[in-house]
């Protein structure tokens, strides 16, 4: 798949991960990229918009990286993740 085609994927499964767990009643606030992912993701982005990183949000979602995701991202409700389940939805970012 071209580099426009990976970024649009994964942008399309964040927004419907945020969308799932707004409808589940949450609050999404946080998507956490394994390390492996975010470098993937920036390069898209940086390689699309010809913009720098480091970039620190996706639709209005903070990001963080957390090492042992690794090719993955995870979108949670950092509220209630832990209390409740189902409040953090996982995404393959690099197939």
């Amino acid at each position: 798949m071209s580099a426009r085609g990976d970024l649009i994927r994964i942008l399309g499964e964040i927004e419907e991960k945020i969308n799932e767990l707004k409808m589940d009643g949450f609050d999404p606030d946080i998507i956490l990229f394994g390390k492996e992912a975010y470098n993937f993701f920036s390069a898209l982005l940086k390689s699309e918009t010809g913009e720098e990183g480091p970039f620190t949000q996706v639709s209005n979602v903070r990001i963080e990286i957390l090492d042992e995701l690794g090719n993955d991202a995870v979108v949670i409700d950092s509220k209630v993740l832990g209390l409740v389940p189902g409040a953090a939805k996982r995404i393959r970012i690099v197939k």
